[in-house]
C-alpha cells in the first residue's frame, strides 16, 4: 500500500469535507513554496468543481506581457481558504466575488479568503503582469537573431501554467477556456480553437477565440508570433503548420502533412472515435526543452530536433513521422481522458509511444518501425532498467516538483513495451476493443491506472490485477537463458529459465514469447522451429521443441513480443560472433548486435573482440535502419577508449582501423546518399588524427567530399570537430563560419564549437557562467554549452574542477529549480573511468542524502555508469598500458 499513501491522505481529507462538513477541523494550510503536493491538490479538486476560465492577453513583443484571468468556479464549502496558482507575477487586482480584495499573494498562489467565497458559483478576476520566460516554460519568449523578430509560446507540462495565467493547475481540474487576445498587428496567435475574429485594436489587432471543450491546464496552449504559415485542408481535418520565418526554407511542410493526414485516418479508425477538435495545427519552436509537445490542437515541436539545413535522411523522416503519431495519440490518449495525477503521467506518454510506432508501421513508408523501436526504445529502456536508481512504471509522485523526476525511459518505452506484450497476450482485437471502451467510457473526463486495466481486462475476460501488480509496480528487468541438451543430434529437453535482477528486485513475470531454433546453412542462419510459448516462474518447459534438430543458435524472445533481457547460451552465443553477415533477418540480426554490446557493458565480452567483430561485418550491414544502430555501437566502443584514458600502441592502431573503415564507408557509399551520410556521421565522431583532421578541413573548401553535400549543418560538425581537438586554424574557421552564419541555430553551433575546445581558460570561463544562476544568457546557451564542456578524451581538463564541481552540487542543486538540474546534473557530475574517480563518487552518494530526487538519482547513476566503464577496461583482453 505504500504507492497509495498520498492518494489515501488526499481521500481522507476529501471525505472530512464530504461527510463531516459542519465539524471538519480546517484544511492544512498548503506549503509556502512554488509547487504543489497531491494532498493539496486533491483536497482542493474534492471542492472545486465545474471550472471556466476567460482569458485575455496583451502581448507586445516585449520583454513582460499583461492578462487577466476570470475565472468560475463551483465550490462545495466555506469551510477554509481557496488557492489559485500564479507564479512570479505582479498582481494588478483581484475580485471576488463582485467585490475587489486586497490581494494575499506569496509570488506562487493567491490566497481567496474563506469569508469571500460563496458555497455554489463563484467568480474571481485576477489581473496581473508577467515577465515572459526564457528557459522553455510558461509564456517563452525569443528575439531571433537573424531579423529581431520576437516569437513567443506556451509551455506547460508538467505543471507550468501558473507561468502564464491565473489557474488551478492539477490536471484532474479540467476546464473550458474561452480566450482573447491583443497582439502585434502582423503576428499570428494560435490556441486550441480557431479564432472567430480578427479585429483592429490600439497597437495591432484583437484576436478572438471560442470556448474550448474541457482540458486539464498543461492541455491547453497559447502561441504568438509573427509566424510563417502553411496549411493543408486536403484531409478531414484542416491542417496548419508554423515556424519562424528565417527558418521557413527549412521547412518540408509536404512530409509533415502527408504523414499527418495518415496519422488522422489511422486513429480515427483505430480508436474508433473521431478526432475531437475542428483543426490540427503544428508548430516548430525555439528554445523548445523537450522533443514535442501535445497541446490540444496546437503541437508544439522543437526546431532543433525537425529542421535540417540539408535533406532529411530516412532516419530523421522516421523520427518526424513517430513523433507526430507520439503527440497525435495525445489527442485521445492525455487530452481527451487525462490521469488524475501525474502518477499517472507514464501511462500517457507509455501508450503515444506505442501508439506512435503501431501507428508509423502501419500508416507511412517506414514499415520497420518495430525494429527501430526495438533498437532505440526499448534498449534505453532495457539500460535504465538495470541502473541502481531504476524505479517501477507506477510510481507515487508526492508533488508536482517530482512529476518530472521519473520520465524516463522506463516511462515511456518500458511502458511502451509493456503494452505491446500485453497486447500478444490478448490479442490485437481484444486489446483494441480494451481501448476504445476506455476511451469513449472518460471521455473529458480524469481516469486512474486501474480504470485502464479495468477496461482492458473486461474486454479480455480476464483477471489483469496480477499482472498490473507485477510489471507495473515492480522495478528491473529479467533475464531469460535456454537451456536445452542434444541427443543423437535431436533437441531431448528443452526450458527457458528465468532470473530476477537481484535480492532486492525478486519479481519473475509472466508474458508470451516465441523460442526460436537456427540452424546454419552454407554459412547463413536458417529457422528450423518456431515455438510461440506464454511463460513464467523460475522454469518453463518448452515441448514444442523436443525433437527439432539440434540448433546452432536459439533466440529465445523472436520477433520481439517480450519484454526482457536475453543471456544466449555459450552455443549461441559463439554462432552469433562468427555468423552475424550470414543472418537476413534484419532484426533478428538487430538482436544479436544488441547481445554482443550487452556482453560489453556487462564486462563478459572484452571489448576489442566486440571492435574485431564490427570492424569485420559493420561494412556488410545493407539494412539502413540497424546500419545506424551498429555504427553507434561503433562510437561508443570508442567514447570508452577514450574515457579510459588508454593511449598506447593498441588504442592508436584500433582508432586508425575504425577512422579508416568509416572512411570506406563513407567512399564505397558513393552516390547512396543516406548510407553515404550514416558513414560520414560515424566519421566525423571518430576522427582524431591528424590525416584525418585534415581531410574535414579539406572538405569545408570542397576537396575530397566523395560527393558528399557538405550543407550547413556538416560544416559546424566539423568545424566543431576540429576546434575539440584543436586543430591548427580551427578557431579561425569558427570566427568566419560564425560570421557567415547569424541565425540562432548558428549562435548554438559556434558556441560548442568554441566550449569544446580543450583550452582551460574556455573552460573556466563557460563553467562560471554555467554555475551563475542570475546569469541573463537564455536557458538554451547554458545546456549548450554545459553539453560540450567535458567530451570524454579531455580528462586532464575534465579533473581540473571535478572536485570544486562535486563540491557545489548540492548547493546548486538547492537553489536551482529541477529544469536546470536535470541538464546540470546530467553532464556536469564528474566521472573519469578510474578507481579514484568511483572513490569520490562513491563518497559523494554516501554523504549527499538531501539532494533533490532527481539530482540523486543522476549522482548514483554517474557513479554505477563510472564502475561499469572501469569494469569494462578491466575486462579488456588488448594491452592496457
Amino acid at each position: 500500500m505504500k504507492h497509495f499513501a498520498p492518494r489515501v491522505l488526499a481521500l481522507a481529507i476529501a471525505s472530512s469535507f464530504a461527510f463531516n462538513a459542519a465539524h471538519a477541523a480546517p484544511a492544512p494550510a498548503r506549503a509556502e513554496n512554488a509547487y504543489l503536493s497531491e494532498a493539496d491538490a486533491m483536497a482542493r479538486s474534492s471542492r472545486v468543481s465545474n471550472v471556466d476560465y476567460v482569458l485575455d492577453f496583451t502581448l507586445t513583443g516585449k520583454e513582460t506581457f499583461a492578462g487577466t484571468t476570470t475565472v468560475t468556479f463551483d465550490l462545495k464549502d466555506t469551510d477554509s481558504a481557496l488557492t489559485i496558482d500564479l507564479n512570479k507575477a505582479t498582481v494588478k487586482s483581484v475580485t471576488i466575488n463582485g467585490k475587489q480584495v486586497t490581494p494575499t499573494y506569496n509570488n506562487w498562489f493567491v490566497t481567496l479568503p474563506a469569508d469571500t467565497l460563496a458555497k455554489g458559483k463563484n467568480t474571481v478576476t485576477i489581473a496581473y503582469e508577467r515577465l515572459h520566460s526564457t528557459n522553455g516554460e510558461g509564456l517563452h519568449r525569443m528575439v531571433d537573431p537573424v531579423d529581431g523578430k520576437v516569437y513567443t509560446y506556451s509551455h506547460f507540462e508538467p505543471a507550468a501554467a501558473h507561468q502564464m495565467f491565473a489557474v488551478f493547475d492539477q490536471p484532474d481540474l479540467k476546464a473550458t477556456y474561452t480566450v482573447t487576445v491583443n497582439a502585434p498587428g502582423d503576428w499570428h496567435v494560435v490556441t486550441t480553437t480557431r479564432e472567430s475574429n480578427i479585429a483592429d485594436a490600439a497597437g495591432g489587432k484583437r484576436w478572438t477565440f471560442p470556448k474550448t471543450k474541457k482540458l486539464s491546464p498543461y492541455n491547453f496552449s497559447l502561441h504568438a508570433g509573427p509566424y510563417q504559415v502553411w496549411e493543408d485542408k486536403s484531409g478531414k481535418y484542416p491542417m496548419r503548420l508554423f515556424a519562424r520565418q528565417s527558418v521557413a526554407k527549412q521547412v518540408t511542410p509536404g512530409d509533415w502533412f502527408r504523414y499527418t493526414k495518415s496519422g488522422l485516418e489511422f486513429f480515427d479508425n483505430y480508436f474508433g472515435i473521431p478526432y475531437q477538435f475542428e483543426k490540427y495545427d503544428q508548430l516548430l519552436v525555439p528554445d523548445f526543452l523537450y522533443g514535442a509537445m501535445e497541446n490540444a490542437a496546437a503541437i508544439t515541436f522543437a526546431e532543433g530536433g525537425f529542421l535540417y539545413k540539408s535533406e532529411m535522411t530516412p532516419a530523421q523522416k522516421m523520427r518526424l513521422a513517430e513523433v507526430i503519431m507520439h503527440e497525435m495519440a495525445h489527442q485521445w490518449f492525455g487530452d481527451l481522458v487525462t490521469m488524475k495525477w501525474w502518477n499517472g503521467l507514464w501511462l500517457n506518454e507509455s501508450f503515444a509511444s506505442f501508439m506512435a510506432t503501431l501507428a508509423t508501421a502501419e500508416a507511412t513508408e517506414f514499415k520497420d518501425a518495430w525494429q527501430s523501436f526495438y533498437q532505440q526504445d526499448k534498449q534505453g529502456a532495457y539500460t535504465q532498467d538495470q541502473k541502481v536508481s531504476t524505479h517501477p512504471i507506477e510510481v507515487p509522485v508526492p508533488s508536482s516538483a517530482n512529476a518530472f523526476d521519473n520520465i524516463d525511459a522506463i516511462t515511456y518505452s518500458k511502458g511502451a513495451s509493456t503494452l505491446k506484450q500485453l497486447r500478444h497476450m490478448l490479442g490485437e482485437e481484444v486489446f483494441r476493443k480494451g481501448v476504445h471502451n476506455y476511451l469513449v467510457k472518460y471521455s473529458w473526463q480524469n481516469a486512474k491506472l486501474e480504470d485502464f486495466i479495468g477496461s482492458l481486462g473486461q474486454a479480455a475476460g480476464r483477471d489483469l490485477s496480477k499482472w498490473t501488480q507485477d510489471w507495473l509496480y515492480q522495478a528491473g528487468v529479467n533475464t531469460i537463458t535456454a537451456n536445452y541438451s542434444c541427443k543423437a543430434g535431436k533437441i531431448n529437453a528443452f526450458s527457458l529459465q528465468q532470473t530476477a535482477p537481484s535480492k532486492e528486485l525478486p519479481t519473475l513475470r509472466e508474458q508470451r514469447v516465441q523460442v526460436a531454433a537456427f540452424k546454419r546453412v552454407n554459412g547463413k542462419l536458417v529457422l528450423d522451429k518456431n515455438v510461440p510459448i506464454t511463460y513464467a516462474g523460475a522454469k518453463t518447459t518448452v515441448p514444442g521443441l523436443v525433437g527439432a534438430a539440434c540448433p546452432d543458435l536459439v533466440y529465445p524472445n523472436y520477433q520481439d513480443w517480450g519484454f526482457v533481457k536475453v543471456n544466449l547460451d555459450q552455443r549461441s552465443f559463439e554462432t552469433a560472433r562468427t555468423t552475424l553477415a550470414g543472418v537476413e533477418d534484419p532484426l533478428l540480426r538487430a538482436m544479436l548486435w544488441q547481445a554482443l554490446w550487452d556482453g560489453v557493458r556487462d564486462a563478459k565480452l572484452p571489448l576489442n573482440e566486440f571492435i574485431q567483430v564490427a570492424l569485420a561485418n559493420a561494412p556488410q550491414e545493407k539494412d539502413y535502419t540497424l546500419l545506424g544502430d551498429v555504427l553507434g555501437k561503433i562510437g561508443a566502443s570508442k567514447m570508452y577508449i577514450n574515457a579510459m584514458g588508454i593511449d598506447n600502441a593498441w588504442s592508436k592502431q584500433t582508432a586508425k582501423q575504425l577512422e579508416d573503415m568509416a572512411w570506406q564507408g563513407v567512399v564505397a557509399n558513393k552516390g547512396n546518399d543516406s548510407f553515404q551520410r550514416s558513414w560520414f556521421g560515424l566519421y566525423l565522431g571518430l576522427a582524431s588524427s591528424p590525416e584525418a583532421l585534415a581531410r574535414l578541413a579539406g572538405m569545408l573548401e570542397g576537396q575530397g567530399t566523395e560527393g558528399l553535400k557538405i550543407g550547413q549543418d556538416q560544416r559546424w560538425s566539423i568545424i566543431t570537430r576540429l576546434n575539440r581537438y584543436n586543430y591548427q586554424g580551427a578557431a579561425s574557421l569558427l570566427a568566419a563560419e560564425q560570421e557567415r552564419d547569424k541565425s540562432d541555430t548558428g549562435q548554438g553551433a559556434a558556441l560548442a564549437a568554441t566550449v569544446v575546445r580543450p583550452d582551460p581558460a574556455v573552460k573556466a570561463e563557460w563553467l562560471d557562467k554555467v554555475e551563475d544562476l542570475q546569469t541573463k544568457l537564455p536557458f538554451s546557451r547554458l545546456r549548450t554549452a554545459m553539453g560540450a564542456m567535458y567530451p570524454a578524451e579531455q580528462k586532464k581538463l575534465d579533473e581540473m574542477t571535478a572536485e570544486r564541481r562535486l563540491a557545489k552540487l548540492p548547493a546548486i542543486d538547492k537553489a536551482a529549480g529541477p529544469v536546470f538540474m536535470r541538464t546540470y546534473a546530467g553532464t556536469m557530475i564528474p566521472a573519469s573511468c578510474t578507481p579514484a574517480s568511483v572513490a569520490r563518487l562513491t563518497k559523494a552518494a554516501n554523504t549527499m542524502k538531501d539532494l533533490s530526487a532527481g539530482t540523486r538519482r543522476s549522482l548514483l547513476d554517474t557513479l554505477q555508469e563510472d564502475q561499469r566503464c572501469v569494469a569494462i577496461k578491466q575486462a579488456l583482453t588488448a594491452p592496457k598500458s
